[in-house]
Order: C-alpha cells, then structure tokens, then sequence
C-alpha cells in the first residue's frame, strides 16, 4: 500500500460520494455535516462548525425568503453568482471566488437566488458564534484569486488583527488558497481546535493522505500539516474553536 492511500492520524478523510446528499431539482446538495433530512450522528459538526453544504443552484433559482437566528453563514461562491436580499435592506451579488458572510444575531430573514443564466456552484458554511443575540449584519467582499496563490489567506474571521478579512462574530477563520500542480502550504491546527478543509477544485494530498476534489478533510487540533497539490487545486479551511 503506497502512502497516499494510508489514513493518517488526526485526519478524518469525508469522501465526497460519502456526503449526504438531497437533489431537488432546482437545488442539488450534498452535506458535509448532518443537515435537514441527512442525518449522520458521527457527522453533527466539527468543533463550532456545524454545516458545510456544497451546493449546485439551478440557473434562475434559489432559496426564498427564510429566517435564520445566532450563526454565522459564509457563502463561497465557486462559479456563477448569487444574489442576496435580507430584511435589513442588504442586497448585494457575490461572484465566483468571493465570499459573503451573514451574522444571523438575534435573528433576520434573507433570501438567496442564482439570476445568472448558468448553474451556480457554492459552499455554504454554518459557524456557531461566540455569543448569541446581537443586532444581524451582512457583508460582501471580493478575493482575487491571484492574491491566495501559494498561501492561505483570511477570507472571514473573528479576529480583529484579520483586518483585511470580512468579520463574523466566532473563534474561527475562514481561508482559501489556490495551488499550482507539485506546490505546498502548511497549515497549524492549535491545541483544542478544529479545521475542515475541501478542495474545491483539483486533487491534494495531505501529509501524504490522497483526496479527491470536494471530499472533506478533518484536521484534529495539536498538528502541523502540509497540503500539496497533485492539481493545479482551489482549498478553503476554516479553523474554528
């Protein structure tokens, strides 16, 4: 057995074909965590992260108007565009490779359609936040993909000293990074902690472990690892309490 395909320690490979999975015609889903109707006791969450569903929105289509209270929503959009509108008066489209962030507070009602006409691709992550209540807030901002070569940068955080980062109200970062075929990053999960890392675009190895494009990977806190491209690759991590 080649070392690519040995399991590590502290590094929990979710296969993409594993996910949970729901189609609805206008919607096709798969969960990285148990969600709605998918419901996987040994998946509830990952330290505070609690959804990671990877999402393909018919052109047209979207989710209408629903309400949402103490979580912060990170949409990163991975092709087409989506549109939001939120009951604060928020309206804003986020293209392929930018973020949005919704802190959800004491509560605020949003809706999120793809007006594009093609098929919208998107992560969408559920983070539990430091403190419940709090007025909601929303925001969007664009993340040259250019800027994230080679290294990790913060896309979303709750840290103040992330200043260039869109901020949420949770012990976490957000990061992305894009790889060239044969390059490298390192990441350091802290003691306690916990990342969740897919890439969502090309194949990479973990310390040696292989995945496949959109399978999702658990780092344990107390380790360095190195992520490599075997592709030319597109990552996010998020590193949460």
């Amino acid at each position: 057995m080649t070392t690519d395909t040995i399991a590590k320690p502290g590094i929990d490979r979710r296969s993409f074909d594993s996910l949970g999975h729901a189609n609805h015609g206008w919607l096709d889903a798969r969960h990285h965590f148990s969600f709605a109707n998918y419901y996987d006791p040994s998946r509830m969450g990952w330290g505070a992260i609690r959804v990671w569903n990877d999402d393909a929105i018919a052109a047209n289509a979207g989710f209408p108007p629903h309400p949402h209270s103490d979580m912060e929503i990170i949409t990163y959009v991975r092709s087409g565009a989506i549109t939001h509108k939120d009951s604060l008066g928020n309206t804003g489209r986020t293209g392929a490779g930018d973020v949005q962030v919704m802190s959800a507070g004491s509560g605020v009602r949003h809706a999120e359609y793809n007006l594009e006409p093609v098929e919208t691709t998107l992560f969408q992550i559920w983070i539990e936040p430091s403190r419940k209540g709090g007025s909601p807030s929303w925001g969007a901002k664009p993340f040259p993909k250019g800027e994230r070569s080679g290294q990790f940068v913060v896309l979303a955080s709750g840290f103040a000293d992330d200043g260039d980062a869109l901020p949420i109200r949770a012990d976490a970062r957000v990061m992305g990074a894009t790889l060239k075929a044969g390059e490298s990053v390192t990441h350091s999960v802290g003691e306690g902690r916990h990342a969740y890392l897919v890439p969502a675009v090309g194949r990479i190895t973990i310390d040696g472990q292989a995945f496949e494009p959109r399978d999702g990977a658990a780092l344990s806190g107390g380790r360095t690892v190195t992520i490599t491209a075997t592709d030319d690759a597109e990552i996010v991590l998020v590193d949460a309490a």
